[in-house]
């Protein structure tokens, strides 16, 4: 049984360790509230965009439109491929960083099982831990790519997208793979893969009687012609792609990191009533013992 002095030291350890995860908590939180507002807004503004390029793309297929983009949308057999991948640069985040890693890993192990060797899967680590992931699966980063996991610069997301369609474009990698985890909600972090290069493009479904707003968006008008509107606003999502990207795997980050550090702070409250329960019911004892002494020692002496 430990001894009370080895108890009060556990309970003063404690009390030091929950002071810091309570104060990892309010960063944590203060930061995720930050970037929350950002991706929050930025979603719903990607998707938007992302869902006009795909009926543009699909219309314009059919009139022979895109023929002008075709590089970005045409599919090629996979002999090269390249996957950025997204994690954080600490760790104390609970489960975010393996759930990012061991998604990689599946992603990566996939194109080794369709014929494609280490050498062929160009791996673009963000984030210190998944570069360290990377390295030690025995695949080599094309790049430090760690600022990016906790500077959201827009020139700089848009400097790292361009190297990555030029990548695609000049014919280095036929598929660009984008793995990291999703801010789904504060709660929850969900790890997707999702395809950059080829882009794909939504399925036009056929507007049904009454759907308005399909047949609003089957009579745009497209100025100055459709050719100029897609050679402009392609390279724009994909580029806002990788921002959007690298904002919510932060979000997601934080969120984590908040939700660890509050179940920390929950779990050493709950050993230190214990510690506490257990410090007094020694002190008692001790102090029982020692009258019991006293009393003994009295009727002796009587």
């Amino acid at each position: 049984m430990a001894s009370l002095k080895e108890i009060k030291s556990r309970i003063n350890s404690i009390n030091g360790t929950l002071k810091i995860t309570s104060a990892m908590k309010m960063v944590a939180a203060a930061k995720l509230h930050k970037v929350q507002n950002a991706i929050t807004t930025m979603l719903p503004y990607e998707k938007q965009l992302h869902d006009i390029l795909s009926r543009l793309l699909s219309d314009s297929a059919e009139n022979g439109y895109a023929t002008g983009c075709s590089e970005y949308i045409t599919e090629r057999p996979v002999r090269k491929a390249a996957i950025i991948t997204v994690a954080s640069n600490s760790s104390l985040c609970g489960a975010f960083n393996s759930n990012a890693i061991r998604h990689f890993k599946d992603i990566a192990a996939g194109y080794m099982e369709s014929g494609l060797s280490k050498d062929d899967i160009l791996v673009y680590p963000v984030g210190r831990k998944m570069a360290e992931a990377v390295a030690k699966a025995g695949f080599r980063a094309q790049g430090d790519f760690n600022t990016l996991a906790d500077r959201h610069a827009y020139n700089e997301a848009a400097g790292f997208a361009g190297k990555l369609i030029d990548l695609y474009l000049k014919g280095e990698v036929d598929r660009i793979e984008l793995v990291y985890n999703h801010y789904k909600s504060s709660a929850s972090q969900v790890p997707v893969n999702e395809t950059y290069l080829p882009f794909a493009a939504a399925p036009n479904h056929p507007a049904k009687d009454g759907d308005t707003e399909n047949d609003y968006l089957k009579n745009y008008i497209i100025e100055p012609d459709p050719q100029s509107v897609l050679k402009v606003l392609l390279p724009k999502v994909l580029v806002l792609k990788i921002f959007t990207m690298l904002l919510d795997a932060n979000a997601a980050e934080h969120a984590a990191r908040t939700i660890a550090m509050q179940e920390a702070s929950d779990n050493a409250q709950k050993l230190l009533q214990d510690l506490k329960l257990q410090y007094n019911k020694q002190r008692q004892q001790a102090i029982t013992d020692e009258l019991l002494d006293i009393v003994s020692g009295t009727m002796v002496n009587n």
